[in-house]
């Protein structure tokens, strides 16, 4: 973390300079009647896109919240490594870290064949694979996981935070004018002038207002799935047990009474029970059951059998129906290719699924955290707004590829075991699932298309490690400057700027002359560089394109005078100095990133890094040409 490039100033260094001219927010304030962006609900993807927006002031950012407050229960619980990638460029990771439970392994019961109306232990898997990422799979309470977003809103320079207490009821889009030509109905849905509605112009609309969502149904979208006619209980308990693997996530099938997901929380003693309760008939809903809190305590007990629960306090419960839907289009202009979209939905308001695979929270907000960086280019003008159908063709894959495994997974989940299965002779078909699905749970296996934000790897063997189109898989370095161990993956931030890595060929120590001196030279220098092209008089030189650099040599065989000054620019309201920017190989054993991500160590190259952290392109260190073909198709 840098701070004090503009000056020195004492306190939290997470709260940032207030933005001047910022919209006064009192109770009796009003409501603006034009704004940039106006998102739709502060679930965990309307929060995760305005703790982007919120770092730019001068883009006008509205989020609504039909509810009063914020949810302080209940809801999603897990984060999967991938998100917490994510939260590492949001700066609360650790935070996160610190208090959270973390998924170590699962382990999986099922009948004993001795005695089947009891379970039996078959088998434990390390739940997040060696190396698949830095980060843990944790479990945390999504209401913090909001407290946590909204806290980036309030300490950035905007200030931003939720108008609670409005809803989106309807939209319209007029095609004839870009100056904000959406307009917006909101309504009052709990404040003393009940029913009243007001209309705000924006730019850009953004609906993560749920599966009833009003901006969905707005441009058109409609969802479609199926219903698997099973109905399942959810709550987290403050309970005793003789369980002996309740600190454990737990996948538990029973003979004859169903199947339950143990799910253990943070700090220490809630944890959450995804109980199975009933087959239901074609178009039944479970609400028509009428299932309470003593049903779900009692089939839990019935299906831990020789164990049992004693709850001493249910925190938060819930009845549900297990369906899959997805819309036909994430915008309002689909296929139609004579306007670029302003509309936009995310989240459960495009994507449906079951709560039992842990991935909608995830994919929610990694489709805002797609959106957020699209939406800062554009609306500075750095990209043109064609950039914005992107979002749609990249999470649209995504989401039927959620909905396909997700399927998949909670048919395997409520299936009987066999007698194969029980008898041990065969590994049973849930493990086997499992563990195929690691990379997706840990939502590592995102790639994303062909498009002019991905190239088509020509030069991946360059950079066998680092798939283009997927996400930049981090890696142990050391600071060259203050020999610090780290991540290199940690120094982004969710800034909107592109990161360029390049990673030193052999013998290469940045000497005048070098290929790394070479190619930071034409960066700082040459017209035809994209530093140069796409960063505007008076901004910082690494405003939209940060560039780094790794070399092969440990920190004490560089000298640090030799580095060019494209890696030790001068930036801010003072011109100091930034330190950060140059990394060798781990030399305490935490690994070598050049063998660990499949580097070429003759040759070097460069991997170019999106403002969501996925790899655009792989590059040879003199390929320039080709670096400003590429920025050239995006940037302005």
């Amino acid at each position: 973390m840098q701070f004090y490039k503009d000056g020195f100033r004492g306190g939290n260094p997470d709260v940032k300079q207030a933005a001047p001219n910022r919209r006064n927010r009192g109770v009796n304030e009003p409501l603006p009647e034009k704004v940039d962006v106006l998102i739709a609900g502060t679930g965990p993807a309307g929060l995760c896109l305005a703790a982007q927006l919120a770092q730019f002031p001068a883009i006008e950012t509205m989020i609504l919240e039909r509810m009063a407050t914020n949810i302080i229960k209940g809801k999603a619980d897990g984060i999967n490594t991938r998100t917490m990638e994510m939260f590492q460029a949001f700066g609360f990771a650790d935070k996160v870290k610190r208090e959270t439970y973390w998924v170590n392994q699962t382990a999986f019961w099922m009948p004993d064949p001795a005695n089947p109306q009891h379970i039996k232990r078959v088998g434990r898997v390390q739940d997040v694979a060696d190396d698949s990422s830095e980060m843990p799979h944790i479990l945390i309470n999504q209401a913090r996981l909001h407290e946590l977003f909204l806290e980036v809103m309030r300490n950035s320079p905007s200030r931003l935070e939720p108008d609670y207490g409005w809803e989106v009821v309807g939209l319209t889009v007029d095609p004839t004018t870009d100056d904000h030509p959406v307009t917006v109905t909101i309504k009052d849905a709990t404040g003393v002038n009940w029913g009243a509605t007001r209309t705000v112009r924006a730019n850009y609309v953004v609906g993560c207002d749920g599966a009833h969502s009003a901006v969905r149904k707005a441009i058109g979208g409609v969802l479609h799935g199926d219903a698997a006619n099973q109905a399942w209980g959810v709550m987290d308990i403050l309970a005793n047990t003789d369980f002996p693997d309740v600190r454990q996530k737990c996948l538990i099938s029973s003979a004859n009474e169903g199947n339950v997901l143990i799910l253990p929380r943070e700090g220490g003693y809630v944890f959450r029970m995804y109980v199975e309760l009933d087959k239901l008939k074609d178009g039944e809903k479970a609400a028509s059951k009428k299932f309470t809190q003593d049903d779900m305590i009692a089939a839990a007990n019935r299906i831990i059998r020789p164990y049992s629960i004693d709850v001493k306090e249910i925190v938060w419960w819930s009845i549900y129906d297990i369906g899959h839907s997805i819309t036909d289009k994430f915008d309002d202009v689909g296929d139609d290719a004579t306007r670029n979209p302003r509309v936009f939905t995310a989240g459960d308001a495009c994507h449906t699924h079951s709560p039992k695979a842990g991935q909608g929270m995830n994919v929610s907000m990694q489709d805002t955290f797609n959106l957020g960086w699209k939406l800062v280019h554009v609306l500075q003008g750095r990209a043109d707004a064609s950039l914005l159908r992107t979002y749609s063709k990249e999470r649209l894959t995504e989401a039927r590829r959620l909905v396909e495994t997700d399927h998949e997974w909670s048919r395997i989940m409520s299936a009987p075991t066999t007698q194969a299965e029980r008898e041990g002779k065969e590994e049973p078909r849930i493990i086997r699932q499992f563990k195929q699905n690691l990379e997706f749970t840990g939502g590592t296996a995102v790639k994303y298309d062909v498009s002019i934000l991905v190239d088509r790897g020509t030069h991946q063997a360059l950079a066998k490690g680092e798939p283009v189109g997927r996400r930049f898989h981090s890696a142990p370095v050391v600071r060259l400057s203050d020999a610090k161990q780290m991540q290199l993956g940690h120094v982004a931030q969710a800034d909107a700027r592109w990161r360029i890595y390049a990673f030193a060929g052999k013998g290469d120590s940045s000497n005048p002359g070098s290929a790394i001196h070479r190619l930071a030279d034409w960066l700082e220098t040459d017209p035809q560089s994209p530093v140069v092209k796409h960063t505007r008089p008076g901004e910082d030189i690494d405003a939209v394109i940060d560039f780094r650099a790794v070399f092969q040599q440990t920190f004490d065989q560089l000298a640090y005078e030799h580095m060019p000054s494209l890696l030790k620019p001068k930036t801010g309201r003072l011109g100091l100095q930034d330190h950060e920017k140059v990394f060798c190989v781990d030399h305490k054993g935490l690994g070598d990133i050049f063998d660990m991500r499949g580097i070429n160590r003759e040759t070097g190259c460069m991997v170019v890094v999106r403002p969501d952290q996925y790899v655009a392109h792989v590059l040879p260190l003199d390929g320039y040409a080709e670096l400003s073909a590429f920025f050239a198709g995006v940037l302005r």
